[in-house]
């Protein structure tokens, strides 16, 4: 499952991780930051982005999507989304509850477009928060 993919997936947010829920309320589109291989145990471990339509509050980070990579990304059906970078779920590929071994993949993001959300979630790691689905 490389990166710049974009996947259906029940994207667990970090607010209602912290009030002790463990199952994302709705499965929605996600971005698929980065895709690493582990070297020990062969396993893909994925950084995870939600995709939302609701505009970002002022202390959150998030970029807009365009038309044209909401097309790339089989975001037809939206008329104006977001990728939040402030806050991700980990996730292992292989061993997600989550994550079909054949899943659909609903599209993928321009490598240009991939590059900015990759340099806005790196700048946002350093006070971002990460939800572990691994549980």
């Amino acid at each position: 499952m490389p990166a710049r993919q974009v996947i259906s997936y029940p994207y667990l947010w970090a607010w209602q991780h912290e009030r002790g829920e463990t199952e994302g309320r709705k499965t929605r589109p996600t971005c698929v930051v980065v895709a690493v291989r582990g070297t020990k145990d062969g396993l893909i471990r994925l950084a995870l982005l939600a995709i939302t339509t609701q505009p970002p509050h002022a202390d959150r980070v998030a970029l807009e999507v365009s038309a044209i990579e909401c097309r790339r990304a089989g975001l037809t059906d939206l008329n104006r989304c977001w990728v939040v970078v402030d806050e991700y779920n980990y996730d292992i590929a292989e061993r997600s509850w989550y994550i079909e071994p054949d899943g659909k993949i609903l599209g993928r993001f321009s490598k240009a477009f991939m590059m900015k959300i990759a340099g806005a979630f790196i700048d946002a790691r350093s006070y971002g928060r990460r939800v572990s689905r691994l549980d």
